[in-house]
Formats: structure tokens, sequence, C-alpha cells
């Protein structure tokens, strides 16, 4: 094939993905309600909503099946991919998933905080050191982020995300009130102090903290296993259920 058509067909192929990406519904104005519940924006580097695609033409033509938590997640709300923090992205918006997300810019973290504090509620996961498996190599764009970091948006709230590398591997579970939360390899918050108007209660265990910001919630997870599509089991379920309603209601 010649090289100016093989690079047409690229771009008509980026432009299929792109449009696909952006058919979800549009976080602005009339998001809440309707049959399927109320709008659940997600910002993620993990493959919840697509699914993990081994190239760009099986996720255009759905070779690439979303598994369990989106299905989860969808149960009792309308979910919407995000690809920016952004004040207009967020802009009517009442819930968030965070799940493992990339580094944020100084705008988006500016607009992220004074939505919360405007009344926003979110639960984020965030793994220091992630692992769930994934087909691409270390680099790759399409790889979920091996390390969260969102120092910015913790130091505002007066937390710190804590790694013990003396943990020992393997899955176990940490306790968030009733909630039994599957991690692995997973970090610890600690109160830093630096916000006093940033009311935050931390899980004995360091898994899990709950902070009310402004007029906003955040619930926040020290780790990501449960979000492993791999592992599809009825605790997995129940206890990912268990915390959006913790923070967003039933």
């Amino acid at each position: 094939m010649p090289t100016s058509l093989r690079a047409s067909v690229l771009a008509i192929s980026l432009g299929l993905l792109l449009a696909a990406c952006n058919a979800a519904p549009e976080a602005s104005g009339d998001l809440g309600g309707g049959e399927s519940g109320p709008t659940l924006g997600l910002f993620s580097t993990l493959p919840i909503y697509w699914g993990e695609g081994a190239d760009i033409s099986s996720m255009i033509e759905g070779g690439s099946q979303p598994g369990w938590v989106r299905a989860q997640l969808e149960e009792d709300r309308t979910l919407t991919p995000l690809d920016t923090l952004e004040a207009d992205a967020l802009e009517g918006l009442e819930e968030v998933v965070l799940a493992q997300p990339r580094p944020l810019a100084p705008s988006e973290n500016v607009a992220f905080d004074a939505w919360l504090r405007a009344g926003g509620k979110a639960l984020i996961f965030a793994d220091p050191v992630l692992t769930q498996h994934s087909e691409f190599a270390i680099g790759d764009p399409r790889r979920p982020h091996d390390m969260v970091l969102i120092s910015p948006l913790l130091t505002r709230w007066g937390l710190e995300l804590k790694f013990d590398d003396a943990q020992s591997e393997g899955q176990r579970e940490a306790a968030f009130g009733q909630v039994a939360v599957p991690v692995e390899l997973a970090g610890e918050f600690e109160s830093s102090g630096e916000d006093p108007k940033a009311q935050c209660t931390i899980a004995e265990s360091g898994i899990a903290a709950r902070c009310s910001v402004g007029e906003g919630e955040v619930l926040l997870i020290a780790d990501a296993a449960l979000l492993d599509d791999h592992y599809d089991t009825p605790e997995r379920r129940e206890a990912l259920a268990a915390l959006t309603a913790s923070i967003f209601g039933d």
C-alpha cells in the first residue's frame, strides 16, 4: 500500500475512534435522572469503559469488550467517560469516579477541586503500585498508569498517600467499615494537616479516607485491585456496589 494511502487509512481509523469516544453523553446541563438514573462521570486510565483492545480496529469493531466493573457502575447510573477534568467537562455532573487517573494539569487540579467544593461527590481509586495485568508494554500510552500521581489534590485536602514497600505480596482484604475491599500492594492514607477546612476521616486500615471538602464529599481508596476485570466474583461486585452507595447513595 502506498505511503500516502496508508496514512489516509490511519487518519480515518483515528477519526472513527475519536468519534466513538465522543459519542458518549455530553457532560453538561440536563444530565441527571432518566430511566438509567443519574449520570456518573468516569475518568480513568484503566480499561473500564472500552475494554483493553489490542489495536485501533478491534476497538472500532467492538472486538474488545468491557467487563464487570462497567456493568456494575452502570447498574443504576448512566456512565460517561471523561478525557479531561476541566470545568466545562465537569459542568452538569454531580458524581465522578476517578480510577487510577493520569497526572492532572494544574488547571484540572483547580477545576476538580472547585467542582468538589461546589457540591460534587467523587469516588477515587489511587493505587501507588498497580498490580493489574495489561497487554501493553511499559511506555505504551494505552497501558494503565502503574503509579498514581494526584499529590496536589491530596495535599489540598490534607492527605498523604504512603506506600510500605516491605508489605507482603498477594491479594488480601482490607476493612472499610462493613466492606471488605480486596487489595494488593496497597497504599495507606495519612493526615497531613494542610487544610483544616477539609475534614477527613481515615479508616483504621489506612486503605480509605473520606473527606468533606466545602459543600462536596470525596471517598478515596488507596488501591485499585478491586477494579481488575480479570477477577469477577460476587464479593467484588458487592464491594464496589457498597463503595458507590456509600459516597453517591443508593
